[in-house]
């Protein structure tokens, strides 16, 4: 599988000259099976720079799997310009949304509004289908089979495991590693532990094994304590995570849009001062805007 980032920022686009090493625009992920099937984990502002790439090779059959439908992984989708193309296929993959009482096609039912953008969903010209997904109900594309996994987001957000040829990839869209709400001197500490306890190892189970890990670290260990309960981790979370799931090779995403290339690279350097056992066991990275790697 060859896996490019097209956006690697996290809340908000944050292009300028601060921000050029790893890039401003946010999250998209490209994988592309040994078949060449095209496989697109959320649809952030970097989609639409991948999408004009994809005008080269028309018709496309493109396969989207959204996480969650927080602005940052959705609002590149109007200008993902194969939608537009008659005979493209595009397949939005997403979850249905308990609180709404609607599914993934709600993500395009409102953006496409005259309210918010010049082109209506009618006026779509490709084959565009909608596809909801279920927490562990494995979806095939073709020679690669992608599992959604529920994770712990303020929305419901499906990280999802890609597999192809014994190759695999794991990317969590926006996770923060569950915690207690009681105090250990609580009552109710111990049953809510042993919950969190069997989501922790069933999340690992899902990330078992897998040869790259694209996991969302949005906060410093400093940071965190003020952020508690936005739906992000750490760079420690996410190395804690890779080790425990035997992960082979990790990236760091979901880059804080306030933090300059500078400013990321010292945090990332201190959080792997914390880890030094994790280096040479795990390959760690940051994910980068343009970076590509075949595995």
């Amino acid at each position: 599988m060859k896996i490019k980032f097209w956006g690697v920022r996290g809340s908000i686009p944050s292009p300028g000259p601060k921000t050029v090493r790893y890039g401003g625009n946010t999250t998209c992920i490209e994988i592309r099976t040994g078949n060449n099937e095209l496989i697109i984990l959320d649809g952030g502002t970097g989609i639409f720079p991948l999408s004009q790439t994809l005008l080269k090779e028309l018709p496309v059959t493109a396969n989207i799997f959204n996480t969650h439908s927080h602005w940052d992984h959705i609002q590149g989708l109007p200008f993902f310009i194969p939608i537009f193309i008659p005979g493209n296929k595009v397949r939005l993959h997403g979850s249905f949304d308990p609180i709404s009482g609607e599914g993934v096609e709600r993500v395009i039912a409102i953006q496409l509004q005259y309210s918010y953008f010049p082109v209506r969903e009618v006026e779509m010209k490709s084959r565009f289908e909608y596809v909801n997904v279920m927490p562990n109900e494995a979806v095939t594309v073709g020679s690669a089979t992608v599992t959604p996994v529920l994770l712990n987001h303020p929305v419901i957000n499906l990280g999802y495991r890609i597999e192809c040829n014994g190759k695999s990839v794991f990317f969590t869209g926006d996770h923060e590693p569950h915690t207690n709400i009681y105090n250990p001197d609580e009552d109710g500490y111990a049953e809510y532990q042993s919950l969190i306890d069997v989501q922790r190892q069933s999340i690992e189970n899902a990330i078992k094994g897998v040869d790259v890990l694209i996991a969302d670290s949005a906060y410093t260990i400093e940071e965190y304590p003020a952020k508690k309960g936005w739906g992000h981790g750490t760079f420690d979370s996410c190395i804690q995570l890779a080790q425990a799931a035997g992960a082979k090779i990790l990236y760091c995403t979901h880059h804080e849009p306030t933090r300059s290339d500078d400013a990321l690279e010292k945090v990332f350097a201190e959080a792997l001062a914390r880890h030094p056992g994790a280096e040479g066991k795990l390959d760690i990275r940051l994910a980068r805007e343009g970076e590509e790697i075949v595995i």
